[in-house]
């Protein structure tokens, strides 16, 4: 790849606020869709956001929420389709970021893959009904970021991950898109799809004479986007962006490289006797439904001196249910509590014992970047907050490392401001 070339006659902060009109308030604010537990929220405000509206159509979300950040009458219990109601309860000053992790159900490889157009995913149309009147209204957000699992790329062959740019481009947003697996930050395997929009006078490309690479415009990437070709942009992703029609434009942003993988897993899983380790005759019922190469893996690892820690997840292979290991130091994506199946189970083997139990919801917590995460409800429904969530140190990546592009003066403010 070219050597990525110095940003050129970038305006001074005073200049910059000047050509951007701001709220009252000097803060950066955001109204959050599909809140959840309030995981995005906790990575922005790292950065000085300040979220002043955050919606979800589930009240026991609200609890977790409340018990992390305190009494937040902000916070709006409400399905998404109901437009006027939430238009209602949204600041009326403009605001500068909108978020929405909607329902990756219909999206994910896990569910039915029936995308936009299933009876969750779709949810997703909702927002945009609410930018779309916000828009109509004058104080759409200027800036707007969504996520959702992998399978948003790969679901109809894209279909649906290109419907998505297309909304936001009939918004007026310019977009670009990458993915972030939460493995870079803490030990879980958890690879979302990001898209963030931005309206024409916060694009860097048009207030820095934006370039890449040395001699590369813009138009360049569109016709050969290979140069932007990474793990952040993987090669199917960028096929999907250059191919979009899009009344704004793909704009790709200066994105750094991702810190190494944190494969540390026995850093976040408790292994003292205190906890609830299942009675042996169930974990031979585990152990009997391995394959003959997992089996194998956690005999030898049985034999070690040191204690080795690893995760399971039962599947159904043809036909028949299997407890597959994994003992790469990641654990697999957290998922909600569905079922038994979309569980993760924890095991240590190692001196002459294996152990197995259920993984707890503070572990949970850990791997989702928030270990110190209040936990005062009962097990499943913390596992379900934290399991349909977004990774905590993911989003402050992206508030450090993309949105510092499109309100760069702002957040130099705020981090100085914070120095003081």
């Amino acid at each position: 790849m070219v050597a990525a070339t110095a940003v050129v006659d970038q305006p001074t902060a005073d200049s910059y606020l000047e050509s951007v009109e701001r709220s009252p308030s000097d803060e950066l604010n955001c109204i959050e869709f599909f809140a959840g537990i309030g995981l995005t929220h906790l990575g922005l405000s790292v950065h000085g956001w300040k979220c002043v509206y955050a919606n979800d159509i589930e009240p026991k979300k609200r609890r977790m929420y409340e018990d992390r950040f305190g009494k937040a009458d902000y916070y709006h219990v409400e399905d998404v389709w109901k437009t006027d109601r939430i238009l209602a309860r949204i600041p009326s000053r403009r605001v500068d970021l909108a978020t929405a992790s909607f329902p990756c159900v219909d999206l994910s490889l896990a569910g039915n893959l029936k995308g936009l157009s299933g009876s969750e995913s779709s949810a997703f149309y909702g927002f945009i009904k609410v930018m779309k009147k916000l828009r109509q209204e004058g104080r759409a957000p200027r800036a707007v970021l969504i996520e959702n699992v992998i399978g948003f790329l790969s679901a109809h062959d894209g279909k649906h991950f290109r419907a998505a740019l297309q909304q936001l481009a009939d918004l007026g947003y310019f977009v670009d898109a990458f993915v972030v697996d939460a493995k870079h930050f803490t030990p879980q395997s958890r690879p979302r799809v990001f898209i963030v929009g931005f309206e024409d006078r916060l694009m860097p490309a048009k207030r820095y004479q934006y370039y890449l690479f040395e001699g590369d415009t813009l138009d360049t990437f569109r016709e050969n986007p290979e140069p932007l070709e990474s793990a952040l942009r993987p090669r199917r992703l960028l096929e999907k962006l250059s191919a979009s029609k899009l009344r704004t434009g793909w704009i790709p942003l200066s994105l750094p490289h991702l810190p190494g993988e944190q494969r540390s897993l026995h850093k976040s899983i408790d292994t003292d006797d205190s906890q609830e380790w299942w009675q042996e005759w169930r974990v031979k019922k585990h152990l009997a439904e391995m394959h003959p190469a997992h089996l194998s893996r956690v005999t030898e690892l049985k034999k070690g001196k040191e204690l080795s820690v690893g995760t399971i997840y039962r599947r159904v292979r043809h036909g028949k249910s299997r407890s597959e290991i994994r003992t790469d130091g990641l654990a697999g994506c957290l998922r909600t509590p569905r079922g038994g199946s979309s569980k993760q189970i924890v095991f240590t083997a190692g001196k002459g014992k294996i152990q197995m139990r259920w993984m707890t919801p503070r572990e949970y917590a850990r791997l989702q970047g928030c270990p110190d995460f209040p936990i005062k409800v009962e097990r499943n429904e913390a596992l379900w907050g934290f399991g349909d969530a977004v990774c905590v140190p993911v989003i402050s990546w992206i508030a450090e490392n993309v949105l510092s592009q499109i309100f760069p003066a702002t957040i130099r403010q705020l981090q100085q401001a914070a120095c003081d």
